[in-house]
């Protein structure tokens, strides 16, 4: 019994966190371009010097 007046506590603080941090990255602009990434790999880019010499 004792064990649950530290776990319910600690479990109340770290889903806290997990939602201060979701809140702070979604703040910050972590979330705003999903697809810009998965589009940058498919981009050729010519402009780089060949370096397979």
């Amino acid at each position: 019994m004792n064990g649950l007046a530290i776990l319910i506590p600690v479990a109340l603080l770290l889903g806290l966190s997990g939602i201060g941090a979701f809140f702070w990255a979604a703040k910050s602009g972590q979330f705003d371009d999903l697809d810009g990434a998965a589009m940058r790999i498919l981009i050729d880019d010519e402009d780089k010097p060949d370096t397979r010499e």
